[in-house]
């Protein structure tokens, strides 16, 4: 089991390059502008809209899956 810099353990570490991925596709979506590594420089508007689009696009997918 992998550890990050935060203390927290990745069941699946290749999983992280996937999930930064899917972030930055979210957030050039809804119009932000995210850099690799720290974006302690968004408002919590920003940071919101980026969450919200993941969970939309992961919603939709489950969905369609469905089907």
């Amino acid at each position: 089991m992998s550890s990050n810099s935060n203390g927290k353990q990745s069941l699946v570490p290749e999983a992280r390059e996937a999930l930064n991925k899917f972030k930055m596709e979210a957030a050039s979506e809804v119009g932000v502008n995210l850099k690799q590594g720290y974006n302690g420089d968004l408002t919590s508007r920003q940071a919101g809209s980026v969450g919200g689009q993941m969970v939309k696009k992961m919603i939709e997918a489950y969905e369609n899956g469905m089907k």
